[in-house]
């Protein structure tokens, strides 16, 4: 269930990446995010009510109310127009937890540990644009969105349904790869982008974080799917 949701944000990051680039209508990638937050958050509700105040449970699956609420509220606020600064401060909060949960992964999974550091800054990149209103940043954003999608959420969420999660420095030294990747991709990228891309931020900054093929079996957001 939890690659599920991660392979659903793989397809809302790159909707929201296209909407900031100027390829798909806000509301498009909208309806998008109301489904997918919608289906995570109804998810995650379930899992809660199933623990019975199980602390371990509990915390895997905070991440993913959070990621949840996140493209809930991105695709409300590109349906209605509600403006993004309070999604910016949202996204900023996000990013400081995003952080703390890389950090308490970096034992048991260093893979899952690099991929919070790179939702992190996805994160924290939408702090910057909505809630700083850095508008500079929308087209470098929008392709590290694009290129997120599938190195930090579909091909992780294959890789945990195919039973091949990868494991030990080896595996973190991939994961972070791909992310240098993703945010040295963008850049290059934008550096050749016609300065056309949408100023009106509607993108969910980053995917449901999923649960360990190594973990406890829970739509967790803060193990790896």
């Amino acid at each position: 269930m939890a690659s599920i949701c991660l392979i659903l944000s793989a397809a809302a990051l790159l909707l929201n990446g296209l909407t900031l680039l100027g390829r798909v209508p806000g509301r498009d990638s909208g309806v998008a995010d109301v489904l997918i937050g919608g289906l995570q958050l109804l998810l995650c509700t379930a899992v809660a009510i199933s623990a019975d105040g199980s602390l371990p449970a509990l915390f895997a699956i905070t991440g993913t109310f959070l990621f949840g609420l996140t493209y809930l509220y991105v695709g409300v606020d590109a349906l209605a127009g509600l403006g993004s600064a309070g999604l910016g401060w949202f996204c900023g909060l996000v990013a400081v937890a995003a952080v703390v949960f890389a950090g308490v992964h970096v034992a048991d999974d260093p893979v899952l540990a690099v991929l919070w550091v790179g939702w992190a800054v996805l994160w924290s990149l939408f702090f910057v644009l909505l809630a700083l209103g850095w508008s500079s940043i929308t087209t470098y954003t929008g392709w590290a969105l694009v290129l997120a999608s599938p190195l930090t959420a579909l091909v992780p969420a294959l890789l945990a349904l195919t039973g091949h999660w990868p494991t030990g420095p080896a595996g973190a030294g991939i994961a972070a790869l791909g992310e240098v990747v993703v945010f040295g991709g963008a850049a290059a990228l934008t550096r050749r982008s016609p300065r056309n891309a949408a100023t009106s931020p509607t993108a969910a900054p980053a995917p449901a974080a999923t649960t360990s093929p190594t973990a406890a079996p829970a739509p967790a957001a803060t193990t790896a799917s």
